[in-house]
């Protein structure tokens, strides 16, 4: 019985071997049978130590350096052909221009450049007008009026948001700071004017530069009005400037002298009187006399 046993052993080990040689042989000639051909074989160049191996290199590399060149002379015709085609269409879209701009009776624009330059003004002046920077005009409703922003040099302050949030804007947006920069440079340029100044005026600077507010109406422009510290104590500069979605006019340069200016302020004091007149008290400057008279509610 044992005997038996290790007979059939030893047959099912010998039998494993054959099997796993079996398979190993099959797979090597699959992996003959699928591997792809070499390069050189895909391009049937010769072998470098055949005879003509030198020459054949040689051959094939002077083949593709004449197709490169034949590709290259058609990319040149190609882009000549382009930039012809480019001009003519150019040559036809302003010939359709100004045959468009005839037909409409417009024609072109020949007068001198004096006239040009009035009628631009008469036209930036009209836009002044509609925007009520003289006069304003009537609404129909209080929501139709476009409130204005106040700003300094560091900040803005929005009426839009209201006072339930802060109404300071920051970070102050890139494009807004540079307009109303541009703005104030402007203002500065026309206080420095020697034609609009006497010869002996103190510089101003951007320092002098108090606050200003500014509203942006769709169809006409940006309003500025811009106040600036004065030569003397209770006298200011005001510039009113306006942007007509072009370059920055002056509208008025005017002098305030606020010395004998009453200032009323209205607020709710109920039960309230002498918290205010003590803050009255803490706020005031000593040549400055505020009084306080309570409305009854």
């Amino acid at each position: 019985m044992m005997m038996v046993r290790r007979g059939l052993l030893a047959w099912i080990s010998r039998v494993v071997v054959l099997l796993v040689l079996l398979c190993c042989a099959i797979s090597v000639l699959y992996m003959l049978a699928c591997t792809p051909k070499g390069d050189e074989e895909q391009l049937a160049l010769p072998r470098a130590n055949s005879p003509t191996g030198k020459e054949g290199y040689q051959a094939v590399l002077q083949e593709w350096e004449e197709q490169h060149r034949n590709y290259v002379s058609s990319l040149k015709r190609q882009i000549a052909q382009l930039k012809e085609e480019l001009q003519e269409r150019s040559e036809q879209l302003r010939n359709g221009q100004y045959q468009a701009s005839d037909a409409a009776g417009l024609g072109l624009d020949r007068s001198p450049p004096e006239k040009t330059q009035a009628d631009l003004l008469a036209f930036l002046h009209s836009q002044v007008d509609k925007a009520e920077v003289n006069a304003g005009v009537k609404l129909a409703t209080e929501y139709a009026a476009v409130p204005f922003d106040s700003f300094t040099l560091q900040k803005v302050y929005q009426l839009e948001t209201g006072l339930t949030r802060h109404p300071e804007e920051k970070p102050v947006r890139k494009d807004k700071r540079d307009e109303l920069v541009e703005a104030i440079e402007s203002a500065l340029e026309t206080l420095n004017n020697p034609a609009e100044n006497s010869p002996n005026h103190r510089p101003y600077t951007a320092s002098d530069f108090i606050e200003g507010i500014y509203r942006t109406e769709r169809d006409k422009g940006t309003l500025y009005e811009l106040t600036f510290k004065g030569d003397h104590k209770h006298e200011f500069k005001r510039l009113i400037l306006f942007r007509p979605f072009g370059p920055i006019m002056k509208v008025k340069n005017e002098k305030l002298n606020m010395a004998n200016t009453l200032i009323n302020v209205i607020v709710p004091l109920a039960k309230r009187v002498d918290k205010f007149r003590q803050f009255m008290q803490n706020f005031r400057p000593a040549d400055e006399v505020f009084r306080c008279v309570p409305l009854s509610p």
